[in-house]
């Protein structure tokens, strides 16, 4: 009922807060994928606000998808969309998904936060390559993949001890015959 699509990370927060009857004390460890992590609100905010204008995003919506609430563990968590607009024409606008887990004490502050997205295909959105990224998988990795996967299992030599073997040696060689790697010292 409470949780519509808002504009605005803040907005957001403030909309599941109230939604879940929860409050937001000036401290938080809010952790960016394990990669950067956020001690207050206002940091978290601030470093929206300047990435976004980095990033050409005009503007950014964010819509809850699906939630759990686990009052007895003191946890929420959301499946949201973040859909972005660009700021430039040359950028495309994307949609992005995004899971949530928000813990809270007994007082019912939000203690911390932890959000978790593909960072690879974010990026690859931003850039605006996503779309040549996806064309390429699936018309020329993906092809190579079922190719290997095939003959890998037609040895009959498939666990993981030789599978690890292969990523070991296939590297190698190929940075063999292309020079790389020199034999002679």
């Amino acid at each position: 009922k409470y949780l519509v699509a808002q504009a605005g990370l803040e907005n957001f927060i403030r909309s599941i807060v109230a939604a879940l009857e929860l409050k937001l004390p000036n401290t938080v460890r809010f952790n960016m994928n394990g990669q950067g992590v956020m001690q207050t609100w206002e940091d978290v905010y601030m470093a929206e606000k300047v990435y976004t204008q980095c990033l050409g995003i005009s503007k950014r919506i964010y819509q809850t998808h699906a939630y759990t609430h686990e009052p007895e563990r003191k946890l929420a968590y959301f499946i949201l969309e973040e859909h972005n607009e660009r700021s430039s024409w040359i950028l495309p606008g994307f949609d992005f998904y995004v899971l949530v887990f928000c813990y809270y004490n007994d007082n019912k502050e939000v203690t911390a936060v932890d959000v978790q997205y593909d960072q690879m295909s974010f990026f690859l959105h931003c850039m605006g390559l996503a779309q040549v990224h996806a064309w390429f998988v699936e018309h020329m990795i993906t092809r190579i993949a079922i190719t290997w996967a095939k003959a890998f299992h037609m040895t009959g030599l498939v666990n993981p001890f030789t599978f690890t073997l292969q990523l070991i040696l296939f590297p190698a060689l190929l940075m063999y015959c292309w020079g790389v790697m020199s034999t002679t010292a």
